[in-house]
């Protein structure tokens, strides 16, 4: 875990300056992965889970759960969710349990500055996301 963290200890700053100065805070979490959760001001409710791999560096973020999609409109959610990967640039939709999630990834070596990066598209693509697929979800 503190690998990663140092790693990345200066990703609040930087990832601040990209968003024109919002501010952010980075906290790790505690378990057998080591993960920094990334809460952007004005978007604390689609946080931002970071994490490495020996091959990769993962970031990830929960935008609803199974419980969250109109039953009878889950098929075209899908289906929506799919013709929607491709235009979503960095970024990849998918799913962890019940949870649904965008997706992005770096190569584990990438620097603190691409980390940044990565978040912000990250962040801007959920909230893209979130306004595209409102209809499907209560």
């Amino acid at each position: 875990m503190n690998n990663l963290f140092n790693q990345l200890s200066n990703l609040d700053t930087l990832l601040s300056a990209l968003m024109g100065g919002v501010g952010v805070q980075i906290q790790p979490i505690a378990g057998d992965v080591p993960v920094i959760q990334v809460s952007i001001e004005g978007r604390q409710e689609l946080p931002i889970f970071v994490t490495c791999s020996d091959a990769q560096t993962i970031c990830l973020c929960y935008l609803w759960t199974d419980d969250d999609v109109v039953p009878e409109r889950r098929a075209e959610l899908h289906s929506a969710l799919l013709d929607l990967n491709p235009s979503v640039p960095l970024s990849a939709f998918g799913r962890v349990g019940t949870r649904y999630v965008l997706i992005g990834a770096l190569s584990y070596g990438a620097r603190a500055e691409d980390v940044a990066h990565e978040v912000a598209v990250l962040s801007d693509n959920a909230l893209d996301a979130l306004d595209a697929l409102a209809d499907y979800l209560r």
